[in-house]
């Protein structure tokens, strides 16, 4: 892991815990998610298209076996549903802002349900400029949803309500290598929510991506 990423994921955790330093660990983590898109930044002035979409460790174990571009989807889907559907219980960026069609993706899920070839084919389904655009107004929402939040509200759990309402909307496959992600994430409070998978979430997928991109330089 990023040392520095890691560092300030560690201390931001640190901080949130005590009512007098809560502040300052939103402040912390703010500064973790603006580096880490920062480099996400880095990957579209350094990557063409199709690089975006070649999986060159498509048989390996762990996060580097997807494509740069599904990895993205993946981190910004999976956090437009939580910080919306889930904790603020108003409507994903996604849909407000019709980003399905401006950016041709076939699905509206986090990808989990996806494997090998299926995530080559779904990549090369989506503009990457669009993609970008979206990721930029997701971390921007959530950015401002973390900004506004108190002390008081990490231990508020998610209603039954608002897992239903999750499972309702379709943005989680009913594929068993997705549908897990409903009992994970309802079994949270919103202080584990920031833990994954607003912060390491984001460090690991990214440092994946990172990978990725060193194959091709």
């Amino acid at each position: 892991m990023n040392k520095e990423w890691s560092e300030l994921n560690k201390l931001m955790q640190q901080q949130i815990n005590r009512k007098d330093t809560f502040l300052h660990g939103i402040d912390t983590l703010l500064k973790l998610r603006n580096e880490i898109f920062g480099s996400l930044i880095t990957l579209r002035n350094e990557l063409t298209d199709e690089q975006f979409c070649e999986m060159p460790f498509i048989n390996a174990k762990g996060y580097h076996n997807k494509s740069v571009a599904y990895s993205i989807w993946h981190m910004f889907r999976i956090e437009d549903i939580v910080a919306h559907t889930l904790i603020l219980g108003d409507k994903q960026v996604f849909f407000a802002e019709n980003f399905k069609q401006k950016i041709g993706s076939p699905i509206i899920t986090t990808g989990n349900e996806l494997v090998k070839n299926e995530i080559r084919d779904f990549s090369k389904a989506l503009d990457i400029s669009a993609l970008y655009e979206y990721c930029t107004a997701v971390k921007a929402s959530t950015d401002k949803l973390l900004s506004e939040l108190e002390y008081s509200d990490l231990k508020r759990k998610i209603s039954p309500e608002s897992r239903q309402n999750l499972i309702e909307s379709g943005c989680v496959s009913t594929d068993e290598n997705a549908f897990w992600l409903v009992d994970y994430w309802c079994g949270k409070d919103v202080k584990g929510l920031i833990k994954m998978p607003f912060s390491r979430h984001l460090i690991m997928h990214t440092e994946a991506s990172i990978r990725i991109k060193n194959k091709f330089h």
